[in-house]
Formats: C-alpha cells, structure tokens, sequence
C-alpha cells in the first residue's frame, strides 16, 4: 500500500501536466472589438472661399427724358462676377437639421459696354458711374440633410466703381460713385469631405432708387448727357468652394 501511493501520485502529477500543455495549446478567446460609430456630421464652424459666375445686368430699352422726350438704346448686358466669402454656420443638430449662420463677401464685376444711347439722331451719354465692384453682408436659414445643405439667405448689399467718363462735361450733381442696397436669395451647398464644400447661389441685388437726375444739352458738340434710367436691380448665378475650419 505504502509503494502505491507515491506511484498514483505520480501518475496523478503527470496528468495534470498533459492536460495543462494541452489547454495551452487551445486558441485564446479574445473579447471582440467595441464598435465606436463615426461622429455624426455638422455644418458647425467658421469657412472661407472662393466663388465665380455671372451678373445680369439691366436690359435695353427706351424712356422719355422729362425734358427732351424719347432715349433709345443703353441697355448693358451682363458680365463676369467673382471673389470670395466668409461666414460662420450653426447646426443645432448634427447629422440632418436646421442650420443659421451668416456670410459676407465682395466681388468684382466685368459688365459689358453699355449699348450707345440716342435722343432722337442724337448721342445721349450717361454719367452714371459703372459698377465695378459689389459686396454683401447676409443672414443665411437651411435645413441640412446630412451633407447636403439647403438655405435661404438676405441681408444689406453695397457696390461702388468709377466715375463716367463724360462726368467733366455734366454741369449738375453728379450720382454717388457709392450705392446700397439689399440682397435675396438662396442656394444649395454640397459637403464631398469633412472641410470641403462646393455650392451653388442665386441672389438678386437693388442698389439705390432708381432715380433720374436732369439732361443736359451741349449745342457745340452736340450731344445730351445725364443719368438716364436708372436700374440698379440685377441678378447673379454663381459657384463657389468653401474651406471649412
């Protein structure tokens, strides 16, 4: 009895040692990874970009001088508008939601040559300044479907430019090379990565009243010169990228 129990022991010491080398040559089983979803996307955040597109300007036509009767012609078509905009945005909840926010930009404008203006055979020139230039200062309210924005947008508008060439020869007030105005419209703004985006605007600018001031007559030339009609309502279409901080 006394020589069994030290071989059972034995026998019991290498048994556990079998089954322990064997359980460590089972696979370990790892806990799985926690899932940790992507943060949701906002529109939150200040940005700063560039834009491009096009200004429709006032369309020809005639009018009746108070003084002198029928003007044919002066009309000036459209032209190239371009610059650039900063502005902050609000999204009060990310992913889809209502976003605020508020944008300014300036831009220069290349219109066209103002068609050539007649009071009956003869030149009527205009002393308006041209408008080389334009900014805004707008409130803009969206709706975000994700990374898809859509938004209205309004606020005050301002341009300015040259003073007309035939100004020396204008012996009354002259118009203000400066004019405000507002601004309307609205938009859709596309997100393709976390800090870019790409839009496109549509806004309708009026600056000043659209008075007329008095004609003048220079019998040595001959030609007439004042303001004409005065339009200072157009429209612009454009693009623009945005780099989002």
């Amino acid at each position: 009895m006394t020589q069994f129990l030290p071989a059972a022991l034995v026998g019991a010491a290498a048994f556990s040692c079998a089954l322990a080398a064997e359980a460590a040559d089972l696979p370990v089983r790892a806990a799985p990874p926690a899932f940790t979803p992507l943060p949701a996307f906002t529109w939150t955040g200040f940005y700063a970009g560039v834009n491009a597109g096009y200004a429709f300007g006032t369309a020809g036509g005639s009018f009746t001088d108070p003084s002198y009767g029928t003007v044919t012609g002066g009309g000036r078509s459209g032209g190239f508008a371009g610059g650039g905009q900063i502005g902050y945005n609000y999204q009060f909840t990310p992913g889809s939601g209502f976003v605020v926010g508020v944008e300014a930009d300036i831009q220069a404008t290349a219109f066209a040559k103002a068609d050539a203006a007649y009071l009956g055979a003869t030149p009527y020139y205009s002393v308006r300044p041209s408008l080389d230039y334009f900014g805004t200062l707008r409130g803009r309210v969206g709706y975000a479907f994700d990374r898809v924005l859509i938004y209205g947008t309004g606020g005050f508008a301002y341009g300015g430019g040259a003073r007309s060439s035939y100004a020396a020869a204008y012996p009354y007030t002259l118009p203000n090379t400066t004019r405000t105005g507002y601004a309307l419209g609205g938009g859709v703004e596309y997100a393709f990565t976390e800090k870019l985006s790409a839009k496109v605007e549509a806004l309708y600018l009026k600056l000043g009243r659209g008075t007329a001031g008095a004609t003048y007559y220079d019998a040595a030339v001959p030609a007439y010169y004042g303001t004409g009609r005065r339009d200072d309502g157009f429209a612009v279409v454009r693009a623009g990228l945005n780099y989002r901080f």
